[in-house]
């Protein structure tokens, strides 16, 4: 017995709990901050741009499209009322305007403040039955009270959250629940406006939580989308970092074996040299050292990333340019290439980084335009190095790939850290093509081809 008791205790204490919290939410969503202002923003300019049948001097414009139509719909219930009260009745020009302003301003209320639109609204329409309650007359002030109110209901649903269709009509009907006992005979126009504003409500609550899903749907794709690209970005650093550590070692270990193998090539050697070659060798080791723990933390997070490569091979050059296209030549790509100029040896690393951007191209190439053909041009100038490839529309259908644009991005990537340039756009003929250009001083080419 006492925990059948309890029981319904704690059942009721459940029941009140839900109940206080049903009537909090109604209070925050109709009464706190009621008359906030709370503007609708104009149509999407990517919305906008989309109508080609408008004119482009009017696309601007269109922008305030719906609020402009529902300040004319106002203007038109308040002429449509004042003129059918004037002649259903005999108030004066004064009232009969007054009480058209308040039937109709409510709709064009609810493009700054739905919430109070609907309050005042529903004051339009309490005064209409009430005079209808007093004089017994009147009937169609508060029948046109009954549609305009229906049509505020619903914007302010459209312009706000569905869950107020329910709040709104609890509301309203309990208004209309006091009228009815005041007068008994009104209970044959509430009833019908009680079951019409159900059937209206309950679809513009369906549209407007498709709405809010579909909204939520775009904003997580787009922070996905973004999170994808940042990963990329840190996933192509990741691997500059790899590669420039590969190049930078190789040059530090020169200079620590020379600078340790100096002082035995010349005889007698002072003391002063042999601590300075000595203290050149110590420097080269800590910056390897420290190299290499940098290194250490970048691959940590990504220890898989290349096993399938030797780290101990040496990294690709232009010189290996022929053995790419070769590989690409067998995945089915025809591909030519070009080079002017007269080829020098480069820095490192910037062989490395255009031979890696020829080599993404072509994947994309492969990936994104099968069946298209492709050409690799490498222009040796003064400046630097400039690369071009492009490749022209694909024959049939490709594949999704999710990967799309990352490439692109990674190539981007490599351009900047070396201080270049990178264009990567459709051409007029319906392919793609990259265009970069790496810029090489003179004190740079010159260490080149020491290396070399």
């Amino acid at each position: 017995m006492n925990q059948t008791t309890h029981s319904q205790r704690d059942d009721l204490r459940s029941e009140a709990r839900l109940v206080r919290g049903a009537l909090n939410r109604l209070r925050q969503d109709l009464i706190v901050d009621a008359f906030a202002f709370r503007p609708m923003l104009p149509l999407d300019d990517a919305r906008v741009s989309g109508w080609s049948w408008v004119p482009q001097r009017l696309r601007r414009h269109l922008r305030w499209a719906p609020h402009l139509m529902l300040a004319a719909v106002a203007a038109l219930v308040f002429l449509a009322t004042t003129s059918v009260m004037a002649r259903s009745g005999p108030l004066s020009f004064l009232i009969t305007s007054a009480f058209s302003f308040l039937l109709a301003a409510p709709l064009a209320l609810t493009l700054f403040r739905p919430i109070g639109a609907f309050w005042l609204s529903g004051g339009a329409l309490g005064f209409a039955m009430l005079a209808y309650v007093v004089t017994g007359s009147g009937s169609v002030g508060y029948e046109i009270g009954f549609i305009t109110h229906t049509a505020v209901m619903v914007l302010v649903v459209l312009r706000t959250r569905p869950r107020l269709a329910a709040e709104m009509w609890l509301a309203t009907m309990a208004g209309c629940a006091v009228m009815v006992l005041l007068n008994p005979r009104a209970i044959s126009d509430v009833a019908p406006f009680a079951v019409l504003t159900v059937f209206v409500l309950v679809p513009a609550a369906a549209i407007r939580a498709w709405r809010e899903e579909r909204q939520n749907v775009v904003e997580t794709q787009t922070a996905t989308a973004e999170e994808r690209s940042r990963r990329t970005l840190l996933e192509e650093r990741a691997l500059i970092a790899r590669e420039l550590h590969d190049v930078v070692a190789h040059h530090m270990s020169v200079i620590a074996i020379q600078a340790e193998a100096a002082p035995y090539r010349v005889k007698d050697t002072p003391p002063e040299l042999a601590t300075s070659f000595s203290t050149i060798r110590e420097n080269a080791v800590a910056a390897l050292t420290e190299l290499r723990r940098i290194l250490g933390v970048v691959r940590s997070e990504d220890p898989d990333a290349f096993v399938e490569t030797d780290p101990e091979a040496p990294q690709p050059t232009l010189a290996s340019l022929d053995s790419l296209l070769e590989s690409v030549r067998g995945a089915g790509l025809i591909v030519e290439a070009v080079v002017t100029g007269a080829p020098r040896p480069l820095p490192q690393g910037v062989e490395l980084s255009a031979y890696r951007i020829v080599q993404e191209a072509l994947s994309n190439t492969l990936r994104h335009a099968p069946g298209a053909e492709a050409q690799v041009e490498i222009s040796y100038v003064l400046g630097g190095l400039g690369l071009r490839i492009v490749n022209g529309k694909a024959s049939r259908l490709a594949k999704p790939s999710p990967g799309a644009g990352h490439g692109v991005l990674g190539m981007r990537e490599r351009v900047q850290m070396l201080g270049g340039e990178m264009t990567a756009d459709h051409t007029a003929e319906g392919g793609f093509e990259v265009a970069a250009f790496i810029p090489v001083s003179a004190a740079q080419g010159t260490a080149g081809e020491k290396t070399a």
